[in-house]
């Protein structure tokens, strides 16, 4: 599921959603939405590393624009995560809107 900025600041702060950065490690040593774990979704272990994430919980997926989370999005889906929000517009959106800091 699509969500902006607004509806995903209130989603990430919900018990068991998982903020899940799919940035390349540089980008998200750069700035990182306070909280998340990076798992680079162009990375060679990216589908075994979420295989291994709890399917249970809900995941709150962003990068830097949007089109990597899709991606990501796509693979969680795929391996049987089924509450998965991605952010619209990516970090770049997140600023932008002023929602909140970035580390």
């Amino acid at each position: 599921m699509n969500l902006d900025a607004s509806t995903f600041a209130e989603k990430i702060t919900e018990k068991d959603v998982v903020l899940l950065d799919v940035r390349t490690f540089d980008e998200f040593s750069q700035s990182h939405i306070q909280e998340a774990i990076n798992i680079d979704v162009q990375g060679d272990y990216f589908t075994a590393d979420v295989s291994a994430l709890d399917k249970s919980k809900s995941y709150a997926v962003y990068c830097r624009s949007g089109k990597r989370s899709v991606l990501a999005s796509e693979v969680l889906d795929q391996i049987g995560v089924t509450n998965v929000y991605n952010l619209t517009g990516g970090i770049m959106e997140w600023i932008e809107s002023g929602r909140g800091t970035v580390n």
